[in-house]
């Protein structure tokens, strides 16, 4: 009971109060301990196999970290004897900052009032934000692509993910995950920098992310059927686009949210100043325009609820049927 009333709590403190804009953030000192790391021990002139030697001993040396201190709070928390409620509460803070639902519902809305009030050059630099593409040549259509596609695939990252293996390894493997998110993002670029160095990082997110991504995929269109979206729509562009993406995950919801919507996503991307082409995900049965924005950041909420549900439920189900059994 008590896993399901921490993860319950957990978002509804972030959707109320989402993430304290502070460097003393855990996510943002897991940033800094990465940066600390990186600088230690990559070195530009190093061997290829050096390396992938010196990325795998900072995701070891991260991972250990994270999962250890956890494990240490809540073990200290026991030996003082910290009544239940606080206990509870402790730990629905520390995963609340695991979680992201208001800081990604904020990014896309903030992006979606510039775009309805026809501020282009200000949607512009919201958008700078949110990804790394270059901004300044974009049009309301590809403002609100590059918008729609971060805010689905950062529902397994940003939400799913984390809760997932709070449910099944408890706090110390939700800020494990956490961590290995954020190195992902810091260090798994397949640059000229980072391609071996970051390699480690970026398979075991991509690891980790596997089966909450499909897990995502498939809520997404039970959501879409009951919004009364194209679900059809949805399982038939996951099932026929989701591998077209350049990452094993994301497009399990990137692909079914453009099915549910009738959009189509993907196309020409500029990344300081050269073109990419990132594979077509659905069909473009309606024009890309700002009110997409709204109903995947809608869809981004009720997966995320429905999911927590489906947790709370099957987790105390499990804990009943132990119970019962002993």
């Amino acid at each position: 009971m008590e896993i399901a009333l921490i993860a319950f709590l957990a978002f509804v403190i972030d959707c109320i109060i989402g993430d304290p804009n502070s460097k003393y953030h855990p996510v943002a000192l897991m940033g800094k301990l990465i940066d600390i790391l990186d600088k230690l021990l990559r070195k530009d002139n190093a061997t290829e196999p050096t390396k992938l030697v010196c990325g795998f001993i900072l995701v070891a040396i991260l991972l250990c970290f994270s999962y250890g201190i956890t494990y240490g709070i809540i073990t200290l928390l026991d030996i003082f004897n910290c009544p239940s409620w606080l206990n509870i509460f402790i730990q629905a803070v520390i995963l609340s900052f695991m979680i992201s639902p208001k800081s990604l519902a904020k990014a896309g809305k903030d992006i979606y009032d510039e775009l309805i009030n026809h501020n282009l050059d200000e949607a512009r630099k919201k958008v700078n934000y949110i990804v790394s593409r270059d901004a300044n040549r974009m049009n309301e259509q590809d403002i609100t692509r590059a918008t729609v596609e971060t805010v689905a695939e950062n529902i397994v990252d940003g939400i799913i993910s984390p809760l997932f293996y709070f449910f099944i390894g408890g706090l110390p493997l939700a800020v494990l995950y956490r961590m290995s998110n954020t190195m992902d993002a810091m260090i798994g670029y397949k640059n000229d920098k980072y391609l071996y160095f970051g390699r480690t990082a970026a398979r075991i997110d991509d690891v980790l992310n596997f089966i909450p991504a499909r897990i995502t995929g498939l809520l997404l269109i039970i959501v879409a059927f009951y919004s009364k979206l194209n679900a059809k729509g949805a399982l038939k562009m996951m099932m026929r686009d989701a591998k077209k993406h350049p990452s094993p995950n994301g497009g399990y919801t990137e692909a079914t949210v453009a099915g549910a919507l009738d959009i189509r996503l993907g196309g020409i991307n500029y990344y300081f100043g050269r073109q990419s082409f990132r594979a077509y995900m659905g069909e473009a049965i309606n024009e890309l325009n700002a009110q997409h924005i709204q109903q995947t950041i809608k869809l981004m909420y009720n997966v995320s609820t429905l999911f927590l549900i489906i947790m709370c439920i099957g987790y105390i189900i499990i804990t009943k049927y132990q119970e019962l059994s002993l």
